[in-house]
């Protein structure tokens, strides 16, 4: 009986132990996931411009630690009417930063790039 609870106990400790250690090892920064669709008539050089415009971003806002635009893989549905051919991913270091980045200069600055060849774009924001 006594190694039964031994063991139970032990188990239980782990079980703790790594538990915690997860938690202190997730990142607190925020993924901010934005899948894009560019107007009709939108020239590779405009789409070249403003995924240029989002790597800039890190330097023109604090907030933003790392930005990827290299999509190898953006999935539409059977449904879309239309497509989504580029992702844009940005890295915050929290979620006060993304939300503070809302209406920013840096933002502001990009968007005169952006929103004027962008269709439609999805958004998700993930953190732990």
């Amino acid at each position: 009986m006594k190694k039964l609870f031994a063991l139970f106990l032990t188990a239980a400790l782990l079980s703790v132990g790594a538990a915690t250690a997860a938690t202190q090892t997730a990142p607190k920064s925020v993924i901010h996931v934005v899948t894009v669709a560019w107007k009709e008539g939108t020239t590779p050089e405009q789409i070249q411009a403003a995924l240029d415009g989002a790597q800039a971003l890190p330097a023109a806002y604090k907030g933003i630690t790392r930005v990827w635009t290299k999509a190898l893989k953006v999935q539409n549905t059977r449904e879309t009417t239309v497509k989504r051919t580029h992702a844009i991913v940005m890295e915050f270091t929290d979620e006060a930063a993304l939300k503070a980045y809302t209406d920013s200069d840096a933002q502001k600055a990009w968007y005169k790039v952006y929103l004027p060849i962008r269709e439609q774009s999805t958004t998700h924001d993930i953190t732990n």
